[in-house]
């Protein structure tokens, strides 16, 4: 009666939590690298004195580059992630066969923690002890800290970070697509690549839960400092 009345509640009661913590967390590196990468080599060819076919060709070869780099990245950080998880789960595994006395001493300790006293958590031992597979759910999460992976999360973010990557990557370069003349192509090009930055960052520290204007405002400083720093490189190289 008691489980079927805390079930009716729950069903009542739902959450509001954003849980798409690894997709934003993707979109982000994938939106700040190419926003930035691509605007900062572009200044820095414009400080050469490059034709903005020049800048649009390097600048589109290293979207491409960089996406396919990045993208890699993700999916081996993933993969990382997931072939560690089945160590440390086959680890558990093992080590609930060989010494479950002591498996379960570490149930008793982690439930303590949370003050529980030992003639509560007595009863969740032995329940658990009856289910080997909520036993061992139970240690990767509160022992290990482990949450199980989404076996298809190894692509998904490979596929998530590159089209990022490449969404931000072509708004500094759009600008050189439609001005034939460096120059001024390269002032459209910091000013669409700072308002997008602006944007970017305050919906970062939005979806985070950090102060939108403050990381709007470091977002479009970083940007600004890396295009700065290519182009002075630039001009000084070729001075």
């Amino acid at each position: 009666m008691a489980h079927e009345s805390a079930k009716s509640l729950l069903e009542q009661h739902k959450e509001k939590h954003f849980t798409a913590g690894e997709i934003v967390r993707d979109i982000i590196i994938g939106v700040s690298d190419g926003l930035t990468v691509p605007f900062a080599l572009a200044a820095g060819l414009s400080g050469a004195n490059a034709s903005s076919s020049i800048i649009l060709t390097a600048g589109i070869a290293e979207v491409v580059a960089g996406a396919i780099s990045m993208g890699l990245g993700g999916y081996l950080a993933a993969k990382s992630e997931a072939d560690h998880y089945m160590r440390e789960l086959k680890r558990e595994e093992e080590e609930i066969i060989a010494v479950p006395d002591t498996e379960a001493a570490e149930i008793a300790e982690i439930l303590s923690q949370y003050g529980i006293q030992p003639h509560e958590y007595a009863p969740v031992v032995n329940a658990l002890r009856k289910n080997p597979q909520a036993w061992l759910d139970f240690m990767m999460k509160f022992e290990l800290g482990l949450e199980k992976p989404d076996p298809r999360r190894a692509l998904q973010s490979a596929f998530t970070i590159a089209i990022a990557y490449i969404l931000g990557g072509f708004v500094p370069l759009i600008p050189y697509m439609l001005i034939p003349i460096a120059r001024k192509a390269l002032v459209a090009s910091v000013l669409a690549t700072i308002l997008a930055l602006l944007i970017f960052g305050y919906a970062k520290g939005h979806f985070t839960g950090n102060r939108p204007f403050r990381s709007a405002f470091q977002t479009a400083l970083i940007g600004a400092v890396a295009s700065a720093a290519a182009f002075g490189l630039a001009k000084a190289v070729q001075g």
